[in-house]
């Protein structure tokens, strides 16, 4: 090859420019303790006039960290995926930690092989999103490996690690009341993967939104769609085809309340005049449904955020972790036109 390659500038540029030794530069770079103000001011400018950008390959080996933190999910619905990963990214948008997505199918059944996964990922840390967050063994597994890990949205051992939750029996009992306020009493439930607490957690909540109203639920119009828009959409259809056919439809995800207002119009039923629908996410398909949808926000970016924030937090060593640490964020039920009061 001919012709010169150009060098990378390195701290030994920016050492000479600002007047100080190179570890000084690399303690002023990575904000360091006993680096006075003015020293640091001086490096960072130094370091931005000459274009320098540090390689995290190199920062690693020193370090003797990789700067990775792991994002694990299973495969709920595509918007809530993306929710996760936008909240995780907003958060690590400085360079420092890089995010590396490890999603993975069936989770309650092989803990144990997600756990290697993630030992063997070369992590700093992990974001454990249902239902990898409610797995004992998998917990104990990245403890014992001093894995440092933040769970988003758990429903069991509140107080083992960084933990970031929301009541979803209280935001199921809220939609659920909704509905019933309205006037329905034949209310359809869409659930989702039983193996998801979630799923489990807004049934409750729908259970004591009944009990409280004094209405019994028909277990017949209850349906199990597995957070996934085909599926619910399956469901849905056997559920409005059915001589009970419901007046409302209560669906555990946004996704499965888009496809049960979907199968709706293909069975030649108008929504919310023949059939009320809502959903459970606040994800962006319920704002671009026609009619818009009916649903609960769950702050999933703003949960995945936070998470990140708490596990870079001790990662740096800026708090130290005393257990329970746990946050709670809450639910907004949001109506929208695609419930109303149940035709005559």
């Amino acid at each position: 090859m001919e012709g010169t390659i150009s060098k990378r500038t390195t701290i030994v540029d920016i050492a000479r420019v600002a007047g100080v030794t190179p570890k000084t530069v690399s303690r002023a770079l990575n904000d360091a303790p006993h680096v006075s103000a003015a020293v640091r001011q001086k490096v960072k400018e130094a370091a931005e006039a000459l274009d320098y950008h540090p390689n995290l390959a190199a920062q690693s080996l020193i370090a003797r960290r990789s700067f990775l933190i792991g994002l694990t999910y299973e495969r709920p619905s595509p918007s809530y995926v993306v929710e996760l990963q936008n909240g995780a990214l907003s958060r690590l948008d400085d360079g420092r930690y890089r995010l590396v997505v490890l999603p993975f199918a069936h989770v309650a059944s092989r803990p144990e092989e997600l756990g290697k996964l993630l030992l063997r990922a070369g992590l700093d840390g992990v974001l454990l999103a249902p239902p990898a967050s409610d797995q004992p063994l998998l917990l104990d597994m990245l403890e014992r490996q001093r894995l440092p890990y933040a769970r988003i949205t758990p429903h069991s051992d509140l107080d083992r690690g960084l933990v970031v939750a929301m009541d979803e029996s209280a935001a199921g009992h809220a939609v659920a009341q909704h509905l019933l306020a309205l006037g329905h009493r034949r209310i359809g439930i869409i659930l989702g993967d039983p193996s998801h607490a979630a799923s489990i957690g807004r049934l409750e909540g729908y259970r004591r939104a009944f009990a409280e109203a004094g209405v019994g639920i028909d277990d017949d119009l209850i349906v199990t769609g597995d957070f996934t828009y085909a599926v619910g959409y399956e469901v849905a259809r056997t559920l409005l085809a059915s001589a009970k056919r419901p007046t409302a439809v209560l669906a555990q995800n946004d996704d499965m309340a888009v496809a049960a207002i979907a199968a709706a119009r293909e069975l030649g039923l108008s929504v919310p005049q023949d059939l009320s629908v809502a959903g459970f996410d606040n994800s962006e398909v319920s704002r671009t449904a026609w009619p818009p949808l009916t649903t609960v926000n769950q702050p999933v970016a703003q949960m995945a955020w936070d998470a990140a924030d708490r596990l870079i937090a001790m990662l740096d060593g800026k708090t130290v972790p005393e257990l329970p640490q746990r946050r709670d964020h809450a639910h907004e039920l949001l109506v929208r036109a695609s419930t109303a009061a149940p035709a005559a």
